[in-house]
């Protein structure tokens, strides 16, 4: 069906992501199942922000690269689809994204590496960086009352209604609107699959159903059309910022060195736990470790004097390694040209490099700038910090992931109260 459709549509819920460490809501061990039941719901054995995508995440990134997935519908606030390399305009995340901010003004969005702080569209602590607008921003999860955004709707519409096949994976398709979406493609002649554990209220509309576990179901289908699931490499980015200011004397030069997000300087660097600083000239300089952020430090040596300052990035839980190091050279007459490479060149190098190397904790420069009048640089690294790979034989027989393999439970803040969505469009 997938080869003969000229139009294929993916509609997603949350049991794409369970394998991934993130419970569905009415999946056996789903979390409005547990809590009708009265069980306790599972410890998270991994932080949300840490979550990689699955199986099925990335063979939809394969499918579209192939020409072959038209457009992906998702119901899951996860941010999974987007960090597996769906690009967005082939995207609408029905229910909003918890690493999402957007602006109200000029309509412009930021994927964060950390989970933004609110849910209902209120605003958070940030504004938008372009300098003709910002406004401050807003996240863009929907709480239950609110409506459905015609900018995530009106595309998902269209091509559900274009739609030569809709492709329903681990849905319900219980929750209004957007359980409706598939059966749009219906009335111009295309069909519905639906691959869910349980039976679904719209299986009586589906040419096509299979209750399993999706990633299961997803390989074999990869494996019939001959194409590779590719491996998932997610790249965090750091920025450091070194600052710099003749003492009053001029023998000695005050530095201040600090390692922040790049999505705002008070903004939290989720994936780093601690830095261990320490010098090339160990004898002459006094390494330390900064445990808190900010990650601030402050030295002041003498001017004539170049040195390295290294750097052990030391990973938060959820990352593939324990850390990386960075090798900052240092003198107070040299600041470095700035310079601004070719961002996704860049990332697809380091891409490159750490499934070569099946490992993580390679980094690369990828942007620095200085201002001269304060005397002050900024070097921003990309870090590859998790590697996963996919095998068709590593999913055993109950569907669950094979030894050695990431399989942990994620948690969020946001709402795991199960209250029925009353958004309308």
């Amino acid at each position: 069906m997938i080869q003969k459709s000229k139009h294929l549509v993916v509609f997603t819920g949350a049991g794409i992501s369970t394998s991934c460490g993130i419970p569905d809501f009415r999946g056996p061990k789903g979390i409005w199942t547990l809590q009708h039941e009265g069980k306790p719901l599972p410890e998270a054995s991994l932080p949300f922000h840490r979550a990689m995508p699955s199986m099925t995440h990335m063979a939809l990134v394969e499918l579209e690269k192939a020409g072959i997935l038209k457009f992906v519908i998702s119901q899951n606030v996860d941010g999974l689809h987007l960090r597996s390399g769906i690009p967005r305009e082939k995207l609408a995340e029905l229910h909003g994204n918890s690493f999402m901010e957007a602006c109200p003004s000029c309509g412009a969005e930021y994927l964060r590496d950390f989970e933004v702080e609110t849910i209902g569209l209120k605003e958070t602590s940030r504004r938008c960086a372009d300098v003709k607008c910002g406004t401050k921003l807003r996240d863009t999860v929907l709480d239950w009352e609110d409506t459905l955004p015609p900018k995530e709707m009106l595309p998902a519409e269209k091509h559900c209604r274009m739609a030569e096949l809709v492709l329903c994976l681990g849905t319900s398709l219980q929750i209004t609107p957007a359980c409706n979406l598939p059966l749009k493609c219906l009335r111009g002649g295309g069909k519905i699959v639906i691959v869910n554990l349980q039976k679904t209220p719209k299986d009586k509309n589906a040419s096509l159903v299979i209750h399993g576990f999706v990633d299961k179901v997803i390989v074999g289908v990869m494996d019939l059309l001959s194409i590779r699931i590719p491996p998932y490499v997610r790249i965090d980015l750091v920025q450091i910022i070194i600052t710099q200011s003749l003492s009053a004397d001029k023998k000695f030069v005050n530095w201040t060195l600090r390692v922040a997000s790049v999505h705002a300087l008070k903004a939290p660097l989720p994936f780093i736990k601690s830095i261990e600083v320490s010098f090339s000239d160990a004898q002459k300089y006094k390494a330390a470790i900064l445990h808190e952020q900010p990650f601030n430090l402050k030295r002041r040596t003498v001017t004539t004097e170049t040195f390295e300052i290294l750097l052990k990035l030391d990973f938060s839980d959820g990352c593939g390694c324990l850390c990386t190091q960075i090798n900052i050279p240092f003198g107070f007459k040299v600041l470095n040209d700035c310079f601004k490479l070719d961002k996704d060149a860049a990332m697809q190098d380091l891409r490159e490099k750490a499934i070569q190397d099946f490992g993580c904790g390679q980094n690369a420069v990828i942007e620095r700038k200085k201002i001269l009048a304060s005397k002050t640089e900024f070097t921003v690294h990309a870090i590859v910090t998790n590697i996963k790979a996919f095998e068709s034989d590593s999913l055993n027989n109950d569907g669950q992931r094979a030894k050695g393999s990431m399989n942990g439970t994620v948690t969020s803040r946001k709402r795991s109260k199960g209250r029925k969505r009353k958004s309308r469009f």
